[in-house]
């Protein structure tokens, strides 16, 4: 059997590694990989986004399934286009991907299947608007230059209304670094200036969603859905944050722990019944059939969870530690949720612990050099229940580099989340590139250490 794994990161590498266990024994390739990846699977140089020659290079080797990794191909309709041309491909179409790809779309369809989430307004122009935008060039239509204005401005007067703190939400894809808290609401000026009129990410910001703060502690659930069947996985702390105590900007995630003890069973019943049920069936409703990983990010507040956001893809770096847990054999899994047939299966799970420790580079999540020689790895991976899963990773000549803002993901297992802490930050301490950072408080407060 070939499978093609599509995308170069860390979630990618975790797929690779998990897939090449399976007692089916497939050929993998990894489009385009990283140095990781190499070790399981064919790297091929075909970028995630480029559709038509990801198609052609399945179409070419004989393909028999395609696993999208990253929300971007999923939102450009990668699916869709594997689907038309009669290839077997596992992730949501573009219409079921708009959940991720479209907040203020994601906050209606909430709505209007009665999910619990955070009161908020969106700003900016209209899908109509921006459509017109995209044909016109903005700035050279003058009336579409007069709807972004106008978003603008509104959204300022709404936020310098505010006595309390709000959170600021690029509408689009910003690969995890689009939310923006503010405690004090004049501070969320200056974001909306950099993403409506600076544009510091795009098309992104072009529209956004203002909403209340929510407090309470954050956890992940992943769920895979075969159209008519959820099955919920394995839970999963995420440390969204750059610096340690959950401090300065977000990233697109610095490391998680499974399962996330700030989640009980009876949680996770409630999350299935009150969360994914009631949005698929709205989803359904629309005419649209959801088949892939949905995950919900939520916050465990005083009044119950709430939902943060949707993402139409494994989690990254969730799915590390997820993945460090499963027995069972995920080629199975992924295959009855394109057939419709996962009430057939039961998967398996460690009892122990998991904890993904993720290393970036100096000066994420802004700017940072790449290039820079990594040493250590072999050391690393050859402890006991440790997995060192690349990400932001290349090859020059035979050293491996940096070539990404976070480098890698030190994912380890143990019988107690402290058994796993530890050997997850006892194998990142073999490892060095310079500037290298890592958050050094990964999963201490479900430890208690």
């Amino acid at each position: 059997m070939k499978i093609l794994v599509v995308g170069g990161g860390g979630r990618e590498h975790a797929l690779c590694w998990k897939l090449a266990a399976s007692p089916r024994r497939p050929k993998l390739y990894c489009a385009p990989g990283n140095a990781g990846t190499s070790q399981t699977a064919e790297n091929v140089a075909i970028g995630a986004e480029d559709i038509e020659n990801l198609l052609a290079f399945a179409t070419r080797e004989a393909i028999d399934l395609t696993i999208v990794g990253p929300e971007d191909p999923l939102c450009a309709g990668i699916v869709d286009r594997f689907i038309e041309a009669g290839l077997r491909v596992f992730g949501p179409t573009a219409d079921a991907a708009r959940i991720e790809g479209d907040k203020a779309y994601a906050k209606q369809l909430m709505r209007n299947a009665g999910v619990p989430t955070a009161d908020a307004r969106v700003f900016g122009p209209t899908v109509q608007e921006l459509a017109q935008a995209s044909q016109t060039g903005r700035g050279r239509d003058e009336e579409v230059h007069v709807q972004f204005q106008r978003g603008h401005d509104m959204a300022r007067d709404y936020v310098a209304s505010r006595d309390e703190g709000v959170v600021v939400k690029a509408c689009g894809l910003a690969k995890g670094k689009g939310v923006f808290v503010h405690p004090d609401p004049s501070d969320a000026l200056l974001t909306l200036e950099n993403l409506m009129v600076k544009r510091t990410m795009g098309e992104a910001g072009d529209r956004v969603v203002i909403e209340e703060i929510l407090t309470g502690p954050e956890v992940s659930v992943l769920a895979l859905v075969d159209g008519k069947n959820i099955y919920i996985l394995e839970s999963a702390s995420d440390h969204k944050r750059i610096g340690e105590q959950d401090t300065g900007p977000n990233t697109g995630g610095m490391g998680a722990c499974s399962p996330s003890a700030r989640l009980t069973e009876s949680d996770l019943k409630i999350v299935e019944r009150d969360v994914f049920v009631p949005v698929i069936d709205a989803l359904q409703r629309e005419g649209v059939t959801y088949r892939g990983v949905l995950y919900a990010g939520l916050m465990m507040t005083a009044g119950g969870p709430k939902i943060l956001e949707f993402n139409c893809r494994f989690g990254d770096p969730e799915i590390q530690a997820i993945l460090m847990r499963l027995e069972s054999d995920l080629l199975e899994a992924l295959e009855a949720t394109i057939d419709g047939r996962l009430d057939e299966i039961e998967l398996r799970w460690s009892r122990g612990e998991a904890v993904c420790v993720v290393m970036a580079s100096g000066g994420y999540p802004g700017s940072y050099e790449k290039g820079k020689p990594i040493t250590g790895l072999e050391e690393a991976a050859a402890l006991e229940n440790v997995q060192v899963l690349h990400a932001g990773t290349a090859f020059d000549g035979d050293r491996i580099v940096t070539s990404g803002g976070r480098v890698l993901s030190v994912t380890a297992i143990g019988d107690t989340i402290h058994d796993a802490r530890q050997r997850a930050y006892a194998a990142a301490k073999l490892i060095s590139f310079d500037g290298a950072y890592l958050r050094g408080d990964i999963a201490m407060r479900v430890s208690g250490r």
